[in-house]
């Protein structure tokens, strides 16, 4: 996207413009968008002038005599709260005579989506147009006694009499009273009649009706001021405050709609932050001596002691060590020495001596704990505040005369803060500034016009960074553009609710789960060295380790614990995404990656930039390894081998699987009863049928039409062809017989010995996928009596349901050739049977040698070979080894049947990863030398590897589970190539940068305003574009949601520092 994208697009504009006026008057929309009567502008402007009529009476009657004061306030005060009863009782009436006279109306998709029909002046739908009403009752009854109040004391308020002692001039008295009722009338209509939308927004919804009550509330503080005044007695700063709060009383409609005042919410919550701040001691600040522990020396020159070119985690312990003395000292001035040296210095303080006052008991409870709490600050502030007491030597001046030591040490602790916040501030609003012109993809046409204001009018831009700053609110660069105004002050944290309550779930979610462990213990570290720098409350910092990125907010600090928030940001890249990550990715590079730091001091090549990189965690997390499988997957001979290597595989499967079950039989007896249990549908009582195997002509080819002739009848019982008289030899079969017919036929069986297949069966095997799906649930399968030479045998033999795969006769045959006998008794001889309490020394002899159980096997192999290859022998092409693993291979008879039955498609499944991974370990690392280091590769497969897929539940379970190593198959359908991913847990370092709070805290009260007041949503809005320096997009994408779309958020983790 180029730097002129539209701020809003035509919509979004013309919404904003029918808005900001509906704000900035407290609630009356004059500006609709479509053609309404008159009469609905006249109520409205009658509505927004009724408190001042109501105030006109009262004051007129003071100011004729008839009435004092106080009186003329109760006689307003009393008409505005019937006025509003009526005014909410009319909404009432209005919204039950429109429930019980409903209409079916037409929408009209052309029309706006707000547009109302008015009937009449006084009808229905004007009424609620213009008066929305509340949504609960006892609101309606609250916010009407609230009007009353209000317009009551507003009346008091502006009083021309009372505004005259103030200022003694007529001009001022009239500009006063006609524009301050203007205020107190927008205050009114925003609480009674329409509450407006605030520029200020806190919170996504406003459920118990809390905006209407913010602009009331903030009159009410001017009336108080006022109040004081008249009933205190010759207080001079009263007097003065109140001079100028009657001037600023004017103001409160522009501020209000520019959003500088907090809604009420967002206010209690900032205040009891202020309050615990500095009240009660609970600011954290770093020393000097953390910045030892950092790459970059005040984010400017390079730390000459800090580890050059760390890249792996031994190396960077090893370097690291001098650094972690240094800080094991700190740590121990910190948390031990200085506290019990500060306690001594302030209790031979001589303010303690003396009668104590309210201030001396404010001020020493607050440092006191601050001692303990915030010990870096507390020492830092009582070494200002004591070099600072050396300077002054008149003991008349003010600081040594009227403050004693708690309140110096107050205003010190302000005054740090707010000086460190302006610096912040300051160095942000430079940022925008220079980068909107220096880098290209930022300039727009109106870059040059808005550098230029800014130049012209750079003391207004300071004032509007001191006022930020002293207010403790965000600087709010308006669409992130070099025009800066004054965000509302709010929490620390910035949004509302619970932290970490929410997050845009995915699959890549379960990487940060089970990394975020591991990073709380490394950031106890970092955090108890000083290593991050200055760590306040409201510290962000971002860690980087290849695609990921973690988004780390600091929420608490206090003796020896720091609460933090840690979040996860996306890993599926988009442009912007992609173009942000790739600058952290060099400024990270540059100062722990590089040789070029031979030089002392070196200085930091993107200083301004908001992210200043702190140090390297050690971190256990998977390392993410993707690799081109080009020349493996596709090789002729690689293919070839895998069909045998997965025999292999599949036989020392099978046997496991086996082998486990019969550790919970116990002995040979158990385990036959375990398998009738197990399989009652294959339990016959008489005789067993014995079922034929089907024969080379059985199998799925055109041949078999041949059998029948031209005057054949497909609904003959016997062909009239050759096959008339062949009989089937009645030997021993594995598979049962299945009697197929064509639909619509009369299906009979023969009574005879020996059962031959039917002649419809010919026919419908040869045109099978021609016809309707047989159901074969309907089928019994019978399964054939095998007789083992070993007792023993039966706890290693297939499950019955195993046996019934329709394979031909000659398959078998041509398996049992093929089949790894060597291999199949090297595998019996691994297993040691310590489970059976009576065991013959001859057990594993006797095993190898009972064909039966070996037969087993040799048809176990030979169904999944079936299901997954089908019977020819041809070489599988790479695309049908892909859809192999994937489980996505075409429908056939075999599969059919294998997915049938499910466990043991999951083992031929499983068999064929470990298969293709066998392949794949081959092709790299060499081939394999002996049976003895196959076994061992199979068993480092099942007990440290998960083989699937990325999207399988299982990849989630094993990464939070910590598998060792994990291994997914890919395929890119654009370039036609295919992938191999490999995740390995281990220890490697996570690079760790602080970013700058004010900037963060500034994109995202701008991201609030232009999402919940101007709800501009598109999602290719500038605002949301990449900005290498600014870091715009991931700083977006870290915000809570429903702004931001964090993957992963944290609940609070206390981290223990001592």
């Amino acid at each position: 996207m180029g730097p002129d994208v539209p701020l809003l697009n035509d919509y979004k504009q013309e919404f904003f413009l029918k808005r900001f006026p509906q704000t900035l008057l407290g609630g009356p929309r004059f500006k609709l968008g479509y053609c309404a009567p008159p009469y609905v502008y006249v109520n409205q402007i009658i509505l927004f002038l009724t408190p001042w009529v109501l105030g006109g009476v009262g004051t007129l009657l003071y100011q004729l005599g008839i009435m004092k004061d106080y009186y003329t306030a109760a006689l307003s005060g009393g008409l505005m709260f019937v006025t509003a009863l009526i005014l909410q009782m009319t909404n009432l009436y209005a919204k039950q005579k429109t429930a019980r006279v409903e209409r079916m109306q037409i929408q009209n998709t052309l029309t706006d989506e707000d547009e109302f029909e008015f009937s009449s002046c006084v009808g229905s739908e004007t009424v609620k147009f213009i008066i929305p009403g509340k949504k609960y009752i006892i609101n309606t009854v609250f916010h009407s006694l609230l009007a009353g109040v209000l317009c009551g004391l507003g009346t008091w308020y502006l009083l021309p009499n009372r505004i005259t002692l103030l200022y003694s001039n007529i001009g001022g008295t009239v500009m006063i009273f006609v524009f301050g009722w203007v205020t107190v009338c927008i205050g009114e209509y925003s609480l009674i009649i329409n509450t407006a939308t605030e520029t200020a927004t806190f919170q996504a919804l406003d459920t118990y009706e809390i905006t209407a009550l913010m602009r009331p509330f903030y009159i009410f503080v001017f009336i108080a001021v006022d109040l004081a005044h008249r009933f205190a007695v010759n207080t001079a700063i009263l007097e003065q405050t109140n001079q100028i709060l009657h001037i600023v009383f004017l103001f409160l409609p522009f501020l209000w709609a520019m959003g500088i005042l907090p809604p009420l919410d967002a206010l209690f919550l900032w205040g009891m932050e202020q309050l615990l701040e500095f009240g009660l001691g609970g600011s954290p600040m770093s020393s000097n001596t953390k910045e030892i522990q950092r790459v970059y020396l005040f984010g400017v020159f390079r730390n000459p002691f800090y580890p050059k070119d760390v890249r792996t985690v031994t190396v960077f312990m090893e370097k690291q060590r001098r650094l972690m003395k240094v800080g094991v000292v700190r740590r121990i001035l910190l948390t031990l020495v200085s506290p019990f040296a500060m306690i001594a210095f302030l209790s031979l303080d001589r303010s303690l001596q003396n009668l104590h006052s309210v201030s001396v008991c404010i001020g020493f409870t607050r440092i006191f704990r601050m001692v303990w709490q915030n010990t870096e600050n507390a020492l830092l502030d009582i070494v200002v505040m004591s070099i600072a007491q050396m300077l002054v030597f008149n003991p008349d001046l003010w600081w040594n005369r009227s403050l004693d030591t708690g309140i110096r040490l107050l205003l010190v602790g302000i005054l740090r803060d707010r000086l460190l916040q302006f610096v912040s501030k300051l160095q942000f609003a430079i940022a925008i500034l220079l980068t909107s012109w220096t880098e290209k993809k930022q300039r727009r046409k109106s870059t040059a016009t808005l550098i230029t204001l800014n130049v012209v009018f750079f003391p207004i831009l300071l004032t509007f960074v001191a006022i930020s700053a002293l207010l403790s609110s965000p600087l709010l660069p308006l669409f992130t553009l070099p025009v800066f105004l004054i965000g509302f002050p709010r929490p620390i944290r910035s949004w509302p609710g619970p932290v970490g309550a929410t997050a845009c779930v995915c699959s890549d979610t379960v990487y940060y789960q089970q990394m975020v462990p591991s990073l709380a213990v490394a950031l106890q570290s970092a955090l108890a060295a000083g290593s991050l720098g200055l760590s306040l409350p409201g510290s962000h910092y971002l860690c980087r380790f290849q695609d990921r990125l973690m988004w780390i907010l600091v929420l608490e600090k206090g003796f020896t614990y720091c609460g933090v928030n840690i979040k996860g940001l996306e890993l599926q890249e988009t442009s912007c995404h992609a173009a942000e990550a790739h600058r952290v990715d060099e400024i990270f590079e540059m100062a722990f990656e590089h040789q070029e730091h031979t030089k002392i001091l070196s200085p930091n090549h993107h200083f301004g930039h908001i992210l200043t990189p702190c140090t390297v965690l050690p971190v256990r997390l998977y390392s993410d390894a993707r690799n081109v499988l080009s020349g493996i997957i596709d090789s002729h001979e690689n293919l070839k081998q895998l069909k045998d290597d997965f025999i292999k595989v599949l036989v020392w499967m099978l046997v496991q699987y086996c082998y486990k079950k019969s550790k919970t039989w116990g002995s040979p007896g158990n385990a036959d009863e375990n398998k009738k249990g197990s399989f009652p549908e294959n339990q016959h009582s008489g005789a067993v049928e014995r079922s034929r195997p089907l024969r080379e002509e059985d199998s799925f080819s055109v041949d078999t039409i041949e059998d029948w002739t031209d005057d054949s009848d497909i609904f003959d019982l016997e062909p009239s062809g050759r096959m008339k008289d062949r009989k089937e030899p009645g030997q021993l079969g594995m598979t049962p017989k299945v009697h197929l017919s064509i639909p619509g036929s009369v299906e009979t069986q023969s009574q005879d010995g020996p059962q031959e297949m039917l002649p419809e069966d010919k026919l419908y095997r040869a045109v099978a996928l021609g016809l309707p799906a047989v159901d074969k649930g309907k089928q019994q399968e019978v399964v054939p009596h095998v007789e083992f030479s070993c007792c023993y045998s039966e706890l290693l033999s297939i499950p019955e349901e195993w046996r019934t795969a329709p394979v031909p006769t000659s398959k078998v045959n041509e398996m049992r050739q093929r089949f790894p006998e060597e291999w199949y008794h090297f595998i019996l001889s691994q297993l040691d049977f310590f489970h059976l309490k009576e065991k013959p020394s001859n057990l594993l002899e006797d095993l190898m040698k009972d064909k039966a159980l070996k037969d087993l096997y040799i048809h176990g192999v030979l169904s999944c070979c079936f299901g997954l290859f089908g019977l020819d022998n041809t070489v599988p092409a790479a695309s049908h080894v892909f859809r192999a693993y994937t489980g996505g291979i075409p429908w056939s008879v075999g599969l059919d049947w294998l997915t049938g039955k499910p466990e043991l498609f999951q083992l031929a499944l499983k068999a064929f990863r470990y298969t293709f991974k066998l392949m794949v370990d081959k092709a790299s690392l060499g081939p394999v030398e002996n049976f003895k280091e196959l076994v061992n590769c199979l068993e480092e497969y099942e007990n440290d590897w998960y083989i699937g897929l990325v999207s399988d539940r299982e990849w989630q379970q094993a990464v939070l589970q910590e598998k060792p190593y994990l291994f997914s198959l890919g395929h890119d359908p654009n370039m036609g190539i295919y992938t191999g991913r490999v995740l390995t847990l281990q220890e490697l370092l996570v690079q760790v940068g602080k970013l700058n709070d004010e900037a963060v805290r500034g994109q995202w009260a701008n991201l609030s305003w232009e999402l919940l007041y101007a709800t501009n949503d598109d999602e290719e809005r500038y605002s949301i574009q990449a900005h290498p320096v600014l870091l715009r997009n991931l700083t977006v994408q870290a915000a809570d949601p429903p702004l931001g779309y964090p993957v992963y958020s944290s609940e609070l983790l206390h981290l223990p520092l001592f």
